[in-house]
């Protein structure tokens, strides 16, 4: 491991521990020509199955962009990166579960929208506007009634309202 500010080979760990649930290990590290310290993980190599696209595209799995469409619809949401971290890891382990060599971009559609629902309504719903290709408010409406429908007392316990109530009753 080359040291980030000095370009030097001879590094030593200081201290390593389990991250993200167990799937990386954590290292800090020391520089033991210039003494900087500095922090890298360490993760499993996956062999995830290719991804075919709705149009018969295929391409393969892309763990960053899989972050990316979840982070963007957590975006400004009260939502530890831990668990975002966690719904990631279930979703690459289900892929790596199915045991094919390509799986439906629809499927892993499915479980990031599983994945969102249990962590965040307005995640869920933000990425369903996207992932569903909502064409009108209605749609939105639907969603909404639909999700405000169907949470688990434990999920609402965790979780902001989707729609807040004023004091006489009418919603923002």
């Amino acid at each position: 491991m080359h040291c980030p500010f000095c370009r030097s080979e001879e590094t030593k760990v200081i201290d390593s521990r389990l991250a993200n649930d167990g799937y990386q290990v954590r290292r800090r590290r020391e520089c033991l020509d210039c003494n900087q310290r500095f922090t890298t993980f360490e993760t499993i190599e996956r062999n995830l199955p290719r991804v075919v696209k709705h149009d018969g595209r295929r391409e393969p799995f892309k763990e960053e962009k899989l972050r990316k469409g979840i982070t963007l619809a957590c975006e400004k949401r009260p939502i530890p990166t831990e668990r975002i971290d966690t719904a990631i890891n279930l979703i690459c382990r289900k892929a790596l579960g199915v045991g094919e060599r390509e799986i439906s971009a629809k499927v892993i559609g499915e479980w990031v929208m599983q994945e969102l629902r249990s962590l965040d309504q307005v995640a869920y719903v933000r990425f369903a506007s996207v992932y569903m290709s909502f064409e009108d408010v209605q749609a939105f409406k639907d969603i909404i009634d639909r999700v405000e429908n169907e949470l688990t007392p434990e999920m609402l316990k965790s979780q902001l309202s989707l729609i807040v109530e004023d004091s006489d009753n009418k919603a923002h």
